[in-house]
């Protein structure tokens, strides 16, 4: 394959890359609240968060892309295809990590949560100081395996005209009529992005357990 030819993989990777930090970003940081909302005190809040986040993860991403871009986006207001793609998936991300943290939550053991009412520790100090350093340790695996599932459901952002990897592999395969080399290096840029990832997961974990164990 010439370098005219990786010219656009290498574009299509970049947007791929952009998407999926966006997304995961998103996810993250809206995962926060949402896992709030699920753990308040409030049956009404709590119920409504638990609502939402079924929902959101019950329909297909790439339902919701068309949702955002063809409905929203054009009935409403109107929304470029990344921002539509980064949209949808950064609130599928949010529900997911939502998740995700309530299990990691879920994992510390209640005694911690009544030494710190013990000592007269505010909620905000036991969140902090007890709740999100053993919560993220736990999370983390986890994180990690679904932010490269998120890398791998960027693909459907091609439905939308999202200029992605897969959608530049579509494009270049149909100019050069040779489908299974152009995919085959597609394949190969996934399998080259997922791997740092676990990689570092496994060496953050690491790390953490050591600095327990001390």
């Amino acid at each position: 394959m010439s370098l005219a030819d990786m010219i656009p993989l290498l574009r299509g990777l970049t947007w791929t890359v952009a998407l999926t930090a966006g997304a995961f970003l998103i996810g993250a940081v809206l995962g926060i609240p949402l896992l709030a909302a699920r753990k308040s005190r409030l049956l009404p809040l709590r119920f409504l968060a638990m609502v939402v986040i079924q929902i959101v993860r019950a329909i297909p991403p790439i339902l919701w892309l068309f949702i955002i871009f063809f409905g929203l986006g054009m009935g409403l207001m109107p929304i470029s295809p990344f921002n539509a793609a980064l949209t949808g998936l950064g609130l599928i991300a949010a529900a997911n990590m939502a998740e995700i943290y309530r299990g990691a939550v879920a994992s510390i053991h209640h005694g911690q949560f009544e030494a710190s009412a013990a000592l007269d520790l505010g909620r905000w100090s036991t969140l902090r100081d007890i709740v999100a350093p053993q919560a993220f340790r736990v999370a983390l695996p986890s994180a990690a395996s679904y932010l490269i599932g998120l890398m791998k459901e960027t693909a459907v952002a091609s439905t939308i005209g999202v200029a992605e990897l897969a959608y530049q592999g579509n494009q270049l395969s149909q100019l050069t009529y040779r489908g299974l080399e152009i995919f085959a290096l597609v394949g190969l840029f996934y399998v080259l992005l997922s791997l740092p990832i676990a990689w570092l997961s496994r060496v953050a974990d690491s790390y953490l357990q050591m600095k327990v164990a001390r």
